[in-house]
């Protein structure tokens, strides 16, 4: 038995994987959400979505991919960036694979030429091709702003074909500015912030009813303490959360209370500025 049949769950409700599933539209993540795609409907061009780490930028660009997945008018794909090494070719060939090509020959040249096709293909169909690039604050190179600013060029009309959603750490926005041309086609630019003490309190309120739960599990006295020390960034709260139903188990409380997130704080190493 481990803690999720221990407290009656159907699963665990704190993983930090981003499932769209156990997405929590905290005010200012709706108003982020609707900002978001008012730019993907309306081919914006251009959205830019910052914040500090574990601020839920990720699962709300999952969120995002999965609404537009859904909507069924949208070739919409996701590039996650796991190292700022990669050059436009890389760029390029990833997004031909995202809009379904797998035959674009090798130059750059002739994979423009034929990402080009392609969304003018897709445009004919009636639907809106968006990108979404997550840890963009990972380019650091300014030929790839650059490269990013060509796709935007492409138009049919006065109709972009490929839009962009990018999401980073605050530090994105400083390199964006250094592409004065790029920067100023921002569209839509938001922020995510540290939640407050009540936005938490409904999130781990939200994530164990997603889960089944069916009484109370944690003390209030508990959820005072997980909001002190999570600094209001819901990856903190998952893993402060997750470590506490955990040691409950360990120690067979049917409750988790102040003693034993107190226990996890310690062991986690967590102190509170």
């Amino acid at each position: 038995m481990g803690y999720q049949e221990f407290y009656n769950l159907k699963a665990e409700p704190f993983t930090n994987h981003p499932d769209p599933k156990f997405y929590f539209n905290s005010p200012q993540h709706a108003i982020a959400r609707e900002y978001l795609l008012h730019a993907a409907r309306g081919t914006r061009g251009l959205a830019v979505l910052l914040g500090e780490i574990g601020t839920g930028k990720t699962t709300l660009v999952r969120k995002i991919l999965s609404e537009l997945y859904a909507a069924g008018r949208y070739q919409v794909g996701l590039i996650v960036l796991t190292h700022s090494e990669f050059t436009p070719a890389w760029l390029y060939t990833r997004i031909a694979n995202l809009i379904g090509l797998r035959d674009f020959g090798t130059s750059t040249t002739e994979i423009i030429s034929r990402i080009s096709q392609r969304l003018n293909e897709i445009y004919h169909r009636n639907e809106k091709t968006i990108i979404i690039i997550d840890e963009a604050n990972k380019i650091n190179a300014p030929e790839i702003l650059e490269e990013i600013r060509g796709l935007l060029n492409l138009e049919i009309g006065d109709t972009r074909l490929l839009s962009f959603i990018l999401s980073g750490l605050p530090s994105l926005e400083h390199f964006l500015a250094s592409n004065r041309a790029l920067y100023q086609r921002i569209a839509v630019k938001i922020k995510l912030k540290s939640m407050g003490s009540d936005t938490i309190r409904a999130y781990i309120g939200h994530r164990l009813n997603i889960a089944g739960a069916n009484h109370e599990i944690f003390t209030p006295r508990a959820i005072d303490l997980i909001c002190r020390y999570s600094e209001g960034r819901p990856r903190l709260v998952n893993i402060i959360c997750d470590n506490a139903l955990l040691e409950g188990y360990v120690q067979k409380k049917t409750k988790v209370d102040e003693f034993v997130i107190e226990r996890v704080i310690s062991n986690l190493g967590l102190k509170f500025e």
